[in-house]
């Protein structure tokens, strides 16, 4: 009896006859592996570059408005907390592209600690599986950080200064009333009330405008303060991103 024809195996036969062949030999795996090595450091480098851009908005943010704030008396002290507000976004867009970043970054890192550093000075204990993390990120990728701690790390290598620099800069506008509309007439605040009266946003009071931005400093001080657990790329050396 004539062997049945099935369309489903011979595409099948094809899909497998088509799939390029694995490394038979070491040099082949080991030119693989630079190509390999090389597209990694591309990605990574990408989102470096991503990274870089949003930390440069962030600068070029705080430079403007605070030339806006401070250049004259007529400009109200809510363009630095729009400021504020317009750094916050940046940091959360920052966040995530350093998320991203730090998936090819790990997989840099682990070539360059398990084959290479091996390669220019073997050291004893060494760990013939490194290969493997890089293997399973492959077949199912996956974030190795939280959003929290993307925040935290970002917020504490660059956006705590700029946040600093704004504060300041705020305090400064809403208690100096030679930097105010009007404020000729006294060179110097006599109370806290002056302040708060300065602070105010159109009807909503001073003081609420004050614990506002007090509340949130807070919590900028906590997350710049935060630190993680020393895993990952944090426990292997002292140059990070």
């Amino acid at each position: 009896m004539a062997a049945e024809f099935s369309p489903i195996g011979l595409l099948k036969d094809e899909n497998e006859a088509q799939s390029p062949p694995l490394p038979a030999t070491p040099s082949e795996t080991i030119t693989a592996l630079v190509h390999y090595y090389r597209g990694e450091m591309g990605r990574m480098a990408g989102w470096r570059d991503r990274i870089d851009r949003t930390s440069n908005w962030a600068i070029t943010v705080v430079a403007a408005l605070l030339s806006v704030s401070l250049s004259t008396p007529a400009s109200h002290h809510g363009v630095l907390l729009f400021a504020m507000l317009l750094i916050t976004l940046l940091l959360f867009i920052e966040a995530r592209r350093y998320r991203f970043f730090d998936v090819y970054r790990a997989r840099v890192r682990r070539m360059e600690r398990g084959y290479f550093a091996q390669m220019f000075a073997p050291q004893a204990p060494f760990k013939p599986n490194w290969a493997a993390p890089i293997a399973d990120s492959l077949r199912r990728p996956a974030f190795l950080m939280s959003y929290h701690e993307a925040l935290c790390r970002r917020l504490r290598r660059n956006y705590c200064w700029m946040y600093l620099i704004l504060l300041l800069a705020w305090g400064l506008k809403i208690s100096s009333p030679v930097l105010q509309a009007g404020g000729s007439e006294t060179r110097h605040v006599r109370s806290l009330s002056d302040v708060a009266s300065n602070a105010a946003l159109g009807p909503v009071s001073g003081w609420v405008v004050i614990g506002l931005v007090a509340l949130f400093y807070v919590a900028i001080a906590y997350a710049s303060l935060h630190k993680e657990p020393g895993e990952g790329e944090l426990a292997h050396g002292e140059v990070h991103v």
